[in-house]
């Protein structure tokens, strides 16, 4: 193959890769925006009997289920406000999904690669959905700690609290003002812990049924096929990622000195130590009900409509 050829076979696949890069962002926009309130009070309800150290202590509210804390936050704050936090979210899931995404697709196909029959084994699989989830994850990590400032706003006026941000570039900015370049990746290691685990228990389990009720079972690649997927990929996630986004939005969320050291936790490590200590170990499976009950509906609705698009937009199925 001669050198124009070569190129030309590059420039191919960058712009297919960064064709499937948008479809990707655009599924998970649809999925965001419609499984977003239940991401909120997720958030809400891990911050929920979090106790500080040393001379801060933050104010312990009356304790709420899922349900109570939604009804809680349309009475209290309006029924918009379930819906406070959506922009970061979405521009984070433009990085986050995006680059998951293609990075699995590269691992997959070149990187780790198939076995010679086409089939993908799952260590290779969950290989790769950690690693994609990691990566994806650290590059999106900025507008995360965005969102979970955001989403506490509200909760934070009833206190009598003033408001800490106001929009996406003013947070990010006063938080690269304390903290510099590093203060944007505030809590990233928790947060690329969470996405590797979930995005091995996602990626690596969607990709694992779908093929295997492919070639096991008269189903065909169809929705049926990608419904089942999803809901089984939805379900694995939202159990090995709890605990890791328990400790990710607490470490968020933490008021922090003018160093920008955090006045509640130390480290990952340690905010996970004291939650189980404080509040008992199922203290790190709080929001796990509305984080699979908004997991299996995103999950649902991004791998529908990602399958759809690709096949309409002639970038093949997943």
């Amino acid at each position: 193959m001669g050198k124009d050829s070569k190129s030309r076979s590059l420039e191919g696949d960058f712009q297919l890769a960064l064709w499937k890069y948008a479809l990707s962002a655009t599924a998970s926009t649809v999925a965001e925006s419609v499984t977003f309130p239940l991401d909120l009070t997720k958030t809400r309800l891990q911050i929920q009997g979090e106790k500080g150290s040393g001379e801060v202590v933050q104010t312990l509210t009356q304790r709420r289920g899922m349900v109570t804390t939604a009804v809680g936050i349309v009475r209290e704050e309006g029924l918009f406000k379930l819906w406070q936090g959506l922009p970061p979210a979405v521009a984070r899931h433009f990085i986050y999904t995006g680059v998951r995404m293609g990075a699995y697709e590269q691992l997959r196909e070149k990187g780790l690669g198939r076995n010679k029959d086409g089939s993908f084994p799952i260590w290779k699989a969950a290989a790769g959905g950690l690693c994609a989830g990691s990566i994806g994850q650290f590059a999106a990590s900025p507008m995360d700690l965005v969102k979970v400032q955001m989403q506490m706003e509200g909760k934070r006026r009833l206190e009598g609290k003033p408001p800490r941000v106001h929009g996406i570039a003013d947070a990010l900015s006063q938080t690269y003002k304390k903290g510099g370049i590093r203060g944007l990746w505030t809590g990233w290691v928790p947060n690329v812990q969470r996405a590797a685990l979930v995005n091995m228990g996602d990626l690596a389990t969607y990709d694992t049924v779908k093929h295997a009720l492919l070639r096991n079972t008269t189903l065909q690649d169809n929705w049926v096929c990608h419904g089942l997927s999803s809901v089984a990929s939805g379900l694995v996630a939202a159990t090995l990622g709890t605990p890791a986004d328990v400790v990710k939005t607490r470490i968020m969320n933490q008021p922090r000195d003018r160093n920008n050291r955090g006045l509640y936790y130390k480290s990952s490590l340690d905010c996970l130590i004291r939650a189980v200590k404080n509040e008992g170990f199922f203290s790190l499976y709080k929001g796990f009900i509305p984080t699979w009950s908004r997991m299996a509906p995103w999950s649902l609705t991004f791998w529908l409509s990602l399958e759809k698009i690709r096949v309409l937009t002639g970038a093949g199925s997943f």
